[in-house]
């Protein structure tokens, strides 16, 4: 299967409705390209699941400021005033979650775990309609395991198989979401032949990635 695709082929797998999860963090590390292109396409309806809402005009903020968002589960949302205002106002659903939290939640999501346990949120409006469960003395909250229909994942190199390497700070949420959708679409600044990345320098392996598009 060739898995380097032209952008407009790797769009038409996104539809209204759709959960995505997008890599980033504060727009360092979301492919941009995706972002343009879902707005140009005026898909509708998205949930949205990061670590944030990225700016107004960066990164998840665009879908976000274009009203193409009916959800955002996040952990911070303060750097898009937009994003508040439309919380505010009843024009989004926005559930905010604890950064350690959510990225908890994903892993599990791509691990196959039930969910995890976390004593974060215990004794606060958090806990409200969640299971609690002891161990050894202590309450922890039961956090249920998070997956999307889509991952848009930005990659520093990747090779034409869908190995990854993301450079520096730009890896952050990226290696999660790419292994908890049922399809993952990487935006790569270089695509390589493979063996041009070093196996140490791996950061997801080929068998998550399903299409590539050179950004």
């Amino acid at each position: 299967m060739n898995k380097v695709v032209t952008l407009e082929e790797a769009m038409s797998h996104i539809k209204d409705g759709m959960t995505i999860m997008i890599g980033g963090f504060m727009a360092c590390g979301t492919p941009e390209k995706f972002m343009d292109a879902l707005v140009e396409k005026g898909v509708k309806d998205l949930t949205i699941i990061a670590n944030d809402a990225g700016w107004p005009d960066r990164g998840i903020g665009k879908l976000v400021t274009n009203k193409q968002v009916k959800k955002v589960i996040a952990s911070h949302i303060g750097l898009n005033p937009e994003c508040g205002r439309q919380m505010n106002e009843g024009e989004l659903e926005v559930e905010l979650v604890p950064q350690g939290t959510l990225a908890e939640q994903v892993r599990a999501g791509g691990n196959g775990l039930g969910g995890i346990l976390t004593p974060t949120g215990v004794g606060t409006v958090v806990e409200e309609g969640k299971q609690k469960i002891e161990v050894d003395g202590k309450t922890y909250l039961l956090e249920k395991p998070l997956r999307a229909d889509v991952a848009l994942v930005h990659a520093s190199i990747a090779d034409k198989k869908g190995n990854l390497y993301y450079n520096k700070a730009t890896r952050n949420f990226n290696p999660l979401i790419a292994t908890a959708a049922d399809v993952v679409i990487v935006g790569a600044e270089k695509i390589v032949e493979v063996g041009e990345i070093d196996g140490n320098d791996v950061m997801t392996p080929a068998l998550f990635v399903d299409y590539i598009v050179e950004v």
